[in-house]
């Protein structure tokens, strides 16, 4: 099992498809207590991007998939992510790479784009919109349902969903309950406003979690939107317009 050391965090990786000269690999981050199997490889990305040529990357964020737990709000945020994505690609020996990342893995992309910006070709930014820029409501409530003892104690049906879907990809939910706080804050303007490569803003239509991509694409510096037609959060990652807009967008 291929895993590094990001400041003392063991975190597990996969590579697939071969290096070609001249062509940026692909970096992916998947979203909040989701996974590498989960975000990327059952969606179809990976074999897509291999497919049209690309070098991939991927890795499970701390606390996530087969990567290290920890229990301590203080060892998440985006931006101590943002590392850890710094990390792998030092340690895989890459100077640049284009990045597409999910909902949590978009916020720690910009991040990323803005902390390391030659570290950055393309920056996708997928099931995030408007809605993340001042931070997420109900918190609390995902914090309440996952250090919950069981399901029935759940009462708020935000918290219920997210346990649920946390249960799904057979998380540790202690450590998602450390890690959310800090990920759903508000993501600075001026942070975004920092950012110099070419940005994808791209959510489904009927993404209430995420809210307009344009509304966060208006606040980067000739970012683009996409809307992805007819797909609430959890549905517009695989989505095929999705893909073939992303693969667009990259060649470009």
């Amino acid at each position: 099992m291929p895993d590094f050391v990001s400041d003392g965090v063991r975190l597990y990786y996969v590579t697939s498809g071969q290096p070609v000269p001249g062509q940026r690999p692909v970096l992916l981050m998947h979203g909040f207590a989701s996974n590498i199997e989960m975000n990327w490889i059952a969606t179809g990305w990976i074999k897509e991007l291999t497919s049209a040529g690309y070098h991939v990357l991927a890795f499970d964020h701390r606390g996530h998939g087969k990567s290290q737990k920890l229990y301590r709000s203080q060892d998440y945020g985006a931006d101590i992510m943002a590392e850890d994505a710094r990390r792998l690609l030092d340690h895989l020996g890459i100077e640049k790479a284009h990045v597409i990342g999910y909902s949590m893995g978009a916020r720690i992309g910009a991040y990323l784009a803005s902390q390391h910006p030659d570290c950055v070709d393309h920056l996708v930014l997928g099931g995030i919109g408007a809605n993340f820029i001042d931070g997420l409501p109900g918190t609390d409530d995902i914090v309440a349902a996952l250090n919950a003892p069981n399901s029935d104690a759940v009462k708020s049906e935000v918290g219920r969903s997210f346990r649920a879907f946390a249960l799904q990809t057979k998380s540790d939910l202690k450590a998602l309950a450390a890690c959310i706080r800090p990920v759903r804050d508000a993501i600075p303007r001026d942070l975004l406003k920092s950012i110099r490569c070419p940005v994808l803003v791209a959510a489904g239509t009927e993404d209430s979690l995420a809210g307009s991509a344009q509304g966060l694409a208006d606040l980067i510096p000739g970012a683009i939107a996409f809307d992805i037609e007819g797909r609430e959060h959890m549905k517009a990652v695989a989505d095929a317009s999705f893909k073939q807009r992303v693969l667009h967008f990259l060649k470009k």
